[in-house]
Order: C-alpha cells, then structure tokens, then sequence
C-alpha cells in the first residue's frame, strides 16, 4: 500500500535496526483519513472471505479495526483486554502474549459471550513482529470453535520472522506494508 509505506518514509523514526515509532499517526495520534484507506484496503485484500467478526487486541488496533467494519458491513469488531477489568466477571478465552517493545507477558481475554462456533474471524493487528498478538488471538478464535480467516497486519517487520511462524501454522497473512529491513537509518520495504 503506498499511501502507507510514504506516510512511514515521511513520518516514522527508525529507532536502531529494529523498531520503527509512528506514533504520529498510527500508535498515539491517529489519521483517521489514513485509517479509512487501511479498511478499504484490508477490505479489498479479504473480499473472498465470508468474515462477520473483526478481532484485535487493545489498544493500537481497535481504531484501525472499527474503521475497516466500516468496509464489511458493519460487523462487530471485538477487542482481547490485556488486564482483567473488575467488571469482566464472566468467563473468558485467555492466551499469553509476550510483547517485545515493552517486554512483559499478558494475558489477551476475551469473554465467552464475544467469541463463538459461529464466528468466521478477521485478526487485525497494527504491527506484525514476532506474531505473538496475532497468534495469541488466533488461539483465542480456535478456543471458542470458530474459524480464523486471516490476518491483515497494518506494518509488518518480516526480519523479526512473525508473518513465516504464522503462515508455517497454516494462517493467511497480508500485510499491507511489508519492511524487509532497517539499516544505517533507512527502511526497506518489501516489493509487492
């Protein structure tokens, strides 16, 4: 998406070899323009899919996933909690996921009364590392039955090698802004 990878160019700070802020527009302010072209395009990327739920984990994704229902007919779009909130007295789906930018372990819970046999799932995630929201979240939709149709990730790092343990595990994986690398300040992006 090349609206994407020039908004990233233009915007975003390589911090070292491995991390990319964007915080300007994706991760604390949000450029809700850019996010309807994000929905669109996931819309466009997943149109072959019989999707009537969208999953994401809070708090990065939930803006970008709320839009692009917008492009799928308004389904719901659930969010896995990474603390348990005093009100969640319900019994929940719960996975570990192990964030690497703020190094702690946390379990993503979603309630039981969300997530179904019924449901055919679209995981969003605003960025794809190592995997380990994206597959957490997978293993939430096959603990509630349902089906995971696939995994649109905004940015993904593909040197940190998530995108091939998920594919490796038999998940459909599209990102729509693929870096290769980054080296001496400069970002890589992926042919498409």
């Amino acid at each position: 998406m090349e609206i994407l990878k020039q908004r990233i160019i233009s915007d975003g700070t390589e911090i070292g070899t491995e991390i990319v802020k964007v915080d300007s527009f994706l991760n604390h302010q949000l450029d809700v323009s850019l996010f309807l072209e994000i929905g669109k395009e996931i819309k466009r990327r997943f149109s072959d899919c019989e999707i009537n739920k969208i999953l994401t984990i809070e708090s990065s994704g939930i803006a970008i996933a709320a839009l692009t229902a917008l492009y799928f007919d308004n389904i719901p779009v659930v969010f896995a909690k990474k603390t348990q909130p005093s009100t969640m007295t319900e019994d929940f789906y719960g996975a570990p996921i192990k964030s690497f930018t703020k190094g702690t372990v946390s379990i993503a819970r979603v309630s039981k009364q969300y997530l179904s046999s019924k449901d055919k799932v679209l995981i969003i995630d605003d960025f794809l590392a190592h995997g380990e929201a994206a597959g957490g979240l997978a293993r939430l939709v096959e603990e509630a039955g349902g089906t995971v149709c696939g995994i649109a990730a905004v940015i993904e790092k593909e040197f940190q090698g998530g995108s091939a343990r998920l594919r490796q595990a038999g998940y459909r994986v599209d990102s729509l802004a693929v870096i290769e690398k980054i080296d001496n300040g400069k970002i890589f992006f992926k042919e498409s």
